[in-house]
């Protein structure tokens, strides 16, 4: 350890007036166990599952339990989040008859066993029950585990992005100027001005050579299927929000306007319409929830019809990164296998549109 006035002055922890660990360079740990607790009673609680489709109703009505630990650790302005959590919920389940008259009124657990930052990208272990095991308390548990299983993993992915992002203890890490006037220190600020100037063009040199350093981890998924139908319903399907939830099996909100925006696979993929020709052309900007912060991929998909009944859909997606937020470095293969597998091959099976 360097002594008092030699090395870098940021590992000498000084007397400050204002008591501010500058740039957060010092190690701080913020205990996220309660803002965790309130953070998913916010995400899960009081949300309808299902609201009458099929005269079911159920909701989620509280988290019953949540043990374990949660932190964030902040060291040289770096995000490290830390957490093993066992959570419960309760659940509210009722079936209605034709009439609107109910018929069965009931509750339900779901426990989530594990929710670590070891597992990040991953979706956990759920276990659900119910009260009634009768055939009409078995109809809402296959109910709740369709409909209520994918909402329940979409909010805990949103916990994870959360504590990804430093969770309470996010606005930690904003940088604050203090300024502090004396009588007759006006040359003194001006060289602390001056400083700062430096300092200040000196980070933004840093981050240009960061942003041309990322783009070395970037790759372009390029990829063409065929199908047996015509140009303009594969285009139909690709745009429509409700056939979406019918060949992934999960929610999808999809505007159908240039500069729209759109959310599917429960949230876990975001974006806009960039360009939208019927029948021919889809241009949009593609964002994984596990992507690290700010970075935005393009999706090109371009329809040929080289004779009727047969379409050909022509990949393009760029700036995939090759690692997530979590340094998982599977992005562009799960990717592209999500493209194959959840996407091209499900529609295929869906409509009937196999060559």
């Amino acid at each position: 350890m360097a002594r008092l006035g030699e090395g870098d002055k940021r590992w000498i922890v000084e007397d400050r007036t204002d008591g501010t660990n500058v740039h957060n360079w010092h190690w701080a740990e913020t205990n996220c166990l309660d803002w965790s607790r309130k953070f998913l009673e916010h995400l899960l609680c009081d949300k309808p599952i299902l609201s009458g489709e099929g005269n079911l109703y159920i909701k989620i009505n509280k988290v019953e339990k949540l043990d374990g630990e949660a932190y964030v650790n902040v060291r040289k302005g770096k995000i490290i989040p830390g957490y093993e959590l066992n959570l419960v919920v309760s659940y509210y389940a009722e079936a209605k008859d034709s009439d609107g008259k109910s018929i069965l009124k009931t509750e339900g657990s779901v426990e989530v066993p594990y929710i670590s930052d070891e597992n990040a990208g991953e979706d956990p272990d759920l276990r659900i029950t119910i009260k009634d095991d009768g055939p009409i308390g078995k109809t809402l548990k296959e109910a709740f585990v369709a409909k209520g299983k994918p909402f329940v993993f979409a909010q805990i992915r949103a916990y994870v992005d959360a504590m990804a992002k430093g969770g309470p203890a996010k606005e930690d890490l904003e940088v604050k100027k203090v300024s502090v006037k004396k009588p007759g220190s006006e040359s003194a600020a001006a060289a602390n001005n001056n400083g700062a100037a430096v300092a200040a063009t000196a980070a933004v040199k840093e981050v240009k050579k960061k942003v041309e350093k990322r783009k070395e981890g970037f790759k372009t998924i390029t990829m063409s299927e065929k199908f047996s139908c015509r140009a303009r319903d594969l285009f139909e399907i690709l745009m429509d929000e409700n056939r979406w939830r019918g060949f992934t099996q999960s929610n999808a909100r999809i505007s159908k306007e240039v500069d729209g925006e759109f959310s599917i696979f429960d949230g876990s993929v975001t974006g806009k319409n960039l360009e939208l020709q019927e029948g021919k052309l889809i241009v949009q900007q593609w964002r994984f929830g596990s992507w690290p912060d700010g970075i935005t991929s393009t999706v090109r998909l371009a329809f040929d019809e080289p004779e009727s009944g047969t379409t050909v859909v022509k990949l393009t997606h760029t700036d995939v990164p090759e690692e997530d937020r979590y340094g998982n470095a599977t992005v562009v293969e799960n990717t592209e296998r999500g493209w194959r597998d959840l996407i091209f091959h499900k529609i295929r099976a869906v409509f009937g549109f196999g060559i």
